[in-house]
């Protein structure tokens, strides 16, 4: 188990956040001959760091010397980063011992995907509007907004990427009073989902809410048991494997949305092509996808998941389960 770290192409910015780098910890598990990996960056805004992973990690030693199984893992760790490592460590470690692929162990049907690319805040519409159109091979554009101008700043976007489809995130950065006011403007401006406006726990007033532009649960939703809240108050839901602390669970909870009538996106928290493997494999269940990780990186590890323009091709066993 060790700490990576990712340079950032450039200062990667939401809402009150900055990144200069990803760091994530990979985990390795031996059995038979056979080594398993998974990596995990955490939740930030659940106070999580590449230290408190590694603590959980360590805290079930023992117990992960003597052997265990996805279904003991998910009752010795809660949802999380530390959880998600070790889980899809232990789903690739399943995959080589057995000779089966990721594919036949879930059985999820293998396709390409296409992931967003993500347009990071600048200090100005004009700003963001310049790396949307240099993105010229991603169809598929995901905004990060605060509350300093965000309509302007899509206005900016649709002008130079009127062939674009468009996704914000506004990372809790607005009030219900700001959604309410600019929701419309997005309506018109062809907006195809506004993910997370209000803060995590001030969110209620969506319950009778009828907004012109479907919302996506991120925050707002991290594992299963909060699925029922987020179902009256959201039309889709990010599912992010180190909010529920792994694939398995990812899994349950992608199915459990579906039978609500929920869509369905799957996102990460940044990572190399070993985060985003497992990331693709709930991708392919989801209506939206955003594993544009690498992407946003200086360097991806070697071999990796390939990507050609948005195209995300599926992997093979040497990346990854």
């Amino acid at each position: 188990m060790h700490i990576e770290r990712w340079p950032a192409i450039r200062p990667f910015r939401i809402t009150g956040v900055v990144w200069d780098s990803f760091d994530s910890i990979v985990v390795e598990l031996g059995r038979a001959a056979c080594v398993g990996r998974g990596e995990a960056l955490g939740v930030y805004y659940s106070h999580e760091t590449v230290e408190t992973l590694l603590a959980d990690v360590e805290r079930i030693g023992r117990r992960l010397e003597a052997g265990i199984d996805r279904e003991e893992l998910q009752t010795l760790l809660p949802p999380g980063g530390a959880r998600n490592a070790l889980d899809c460590a232990l789903w690739d470690l399943e995959a080589k011992i057995s000779g089966r692929t990721i594919w036949d162990l879930t059985g999820v049907e293998p396709k390409s995907l296409e992931t967003v690319f993500t347009i990071g805040l600048e200090a100005t519409p004009e700003a963001m509007a310049d790396k949307a159109a240099a993105a010229t091979v991603h169809g598929v554009l995901k905004v990060k907004l605060d509350g300093d101008r965000p309509l302007e700043r899509v206005q900016a976007i649709r002008a130079v990427r009127p062939d674009a489809r468009i996704v914000v995130d506004a990372n809790q950065g607005w009030s219900f009073e700001q959604l309410v006011a600019i929701a419309p403007g997005f309506a018109e401006l062809e907006v195809a989902m506004i993910e997370q406006p209000l803060r995590r726990g001030a969110d209620a007033p969506l319950a009778s809410y009828r907004s012109p532009v479907p919302l996506c649960a991120d925050e707002s939703c991290l594992h299963l048991g909060e699925l029922e809240q987020a179902a009256g108050r959201y039309q889709f839901i990010n599912i992010k494997l180190d909010k529920t602390g792994g694939l398995t669970h990812a899994l349950e909870l992608a199915g459990a949305a579906r039978a609500r009538g929920l869509g369905l996106m799957v996102g990460c928290m940044g990572g190399s092509s070993l985060a985003m493997a497992p990331t693709f494999v709930a991708g392919c269940l989801c209506d939206l996808v955003d594993i544009d990780g690498p992407l946003l990186q200086r360097t991806d590890r070697i071999p990796g998941i390939r990507y050609d323009g948005g195209r995300v091709s599926v992997f093979g066993p040497e990346v990854w389960g």
